[in-house]
């Protein structure tokens, strides 16, 4: 089975893509794990360099991947550069690991006891369509500088720089085997990673509703699982904010990757008094965003993914939705769609589901307890920002906000260098940091008894 890969801004055909089966599926898993024991005993040092090696490759690729990830995604071609070079950064902060996977040595009686971080084995990755490589490199480059092997199932609409970075890691040096992108729907492939028994964690990310069945599935076997799924976060701005700065950077906190983010401030609280001086200047901002040809170097938004995506985002919307501006967008072919903003009631479908396109619901709050309550009303809690010149209240709300990843005056969420992950349905675990690499081995104990 094929899958065809279509530009979203243009709608031409890419490529043709293989999909793998069953069989083949579990074929490379079980060469996975012949790589992985022989990878698990190279020196930690050798480990390190192998993953510099492939850092420095993915460095010399960077405009090709970028070209790939604009042409199959619809990525600007600046946003899509940066992705590259993120991947190639998170291969180098984690090929500082292997060196570093440090245990303990516990005071004991009668002998010596020492702690041991064990690679798990074969590590599946199952990625969203929405960021290809940057959020694969979360999960392969920790997982291989723990001494584990990879398998990666790309998403079916946008594999190809997946399949590129497979290449890379082998042009690189790693061993044949270690590292493999297995194309497929996630219904044959990504089930085999939660069914396998060679498999001995899935880390996956994507909807809850899919999260949620595959966290059940590696129950079974009681595999490991981190989960990174959806949002509808909060933009908080005070009426003590810098209003202008808020208005001027809200739309690229939701309307980056044409809203396609589960980051992104799909919910703008604005304190009431402040309301219409915001919304003035707002309006200005989200009509200055550039949407258009992916390829321009001065373009900011691309088209949404699909033709289907933007039927999914379009189904929000009827004769009485409450729109209070739009922006613009080309016409013609491909799956575009301007950046909204809407005015709906607390309630409302807009206001608690995630859209996941370039909409963004603004909602009036009274004072900060309204603004705690109304930040978690909902069942996700990934992101958010929270924009006050007051140092007490930026403190206490975000302490209060229910959140794994939030902003004060700025819309900052993901550094490589630093945890990532949600609260409540928005995931399970943590992703990037300084101790990622450890959330890929298992803690053994040893007791030497001095008798």
């Amino acid at each position: 089975m094929n899958y065809t890969v279509v530009n979203p801004a243009d709608e031409s055909v890419v490529e043709e893509v293989a999909h793998l089966d069953a069989g083949a599926t579990d074929a490379a898993i079980a060469v996975a794990a012949k790589a992985q024991g022989e990878w698990a005993t190279f020196a930690p040092a050798d480990r390190a360099r192998a993953l510099r090696r492939f850092a420095a490759a993915v460095d010399g690729d960077v405009e090709r991947l970028a070209a790939l990830e604009t042409a199959n995604s619809g990525h600007p071609i600046t946003q899509s550069r940066w992705e590259a070079g993120h991947v190639r950064d998170v291969l180098e902060y984690y090929s500082a690991s292997p060196e570093r996977l440090i245990g303990q040595q516990i005071p004991v009686a009668g002998g010596m006891d020492v702690t041991f971080h064990e690679p798990l084995g074969v590590v599946g990755v199952i990625t969203p369509w929405n960021f290809p490589m940057t959020i694969a490199s979360w999960g392969f480059a920790p997982a291989l500088a723990a001494g584990n092997a990879v398998v990666l199932k790309p998403a079916e609409w946008t594999p190809l720089t997946s399949i590129r970075l497979g290449e890379l890691a082998l042009e690189a040096g790693l061993p044949e085997g270690l590292f493999q992108v297995l194309p497929g729907r996630g219904s044959v492939v990504g089930e085999r990673f939660v069914t396998n028994p060679l498999v001995r964690k899935v880390v996956f990310t994507g909807s809850t509703v899919v999260g949620k069945r595959i966290m059940a599935g590696c129950a079974e076997q009681v595999k490991r699982v981190t989960l990174e799924l959806g949002g509808k976060s909060a933009n908080v701005v005070f009426a003590d904010a810098d209003i202008e700065k808020a208005a001027a950077t809200a739309p690229y906190s939701v309307f980056d990757n044409a809203g396609q983010d589960c980051c992104a401030r799909s919910r703008l609280l604005v304190q009431r008094s402040a309301y219409d001086r915001f919304m003035e200047s707002f309006e200005q901002a989200v009509k200055n965003v550039r949407v258009g040809d992916p390829t321009r170097e001065d373009t900011e938004v691309g088209p949404l993914v699909t033709l289907a995506h933007r039927e999914s985002v379009a189904s929000f919307f009827d004769e009485s939705t409450p729109v209070a501006f739009r922006g613009s967008c080309p016409d013609g072919p491909g799956a575009w769609f301007a950046p909204t903003v809407v005015t709906p009631e607390r309630g409302s479908r807009l206001a608690t589901e995630e859209i996941f396109g370039p909409v963004v619901a603004v909602l009036p709050f009274d004072d900060e307890a309204d603004a705690i309550r109304l930040a978690n009303d909902t069942e996700y809690g990934l992101s958010g920002s929270i924009w006050t010149r007051d140092l007490g209240r930026g403190i206490r709300v975000a302490r209060a906000v229910e959140g794994g990843n939030l902003s004060v005056n700025s819309h900052s969420s993901v550094r490589y260098s630093t945890p990532f992950g949600g609260f409540k349905q928005s995931g399970l675990g943590r992703e990037l940091g300084p101790d990622a690499a450890e959330h890929f081995t298992e803690t053994k104990n040893v007791f030497f008894s001095h008798e």
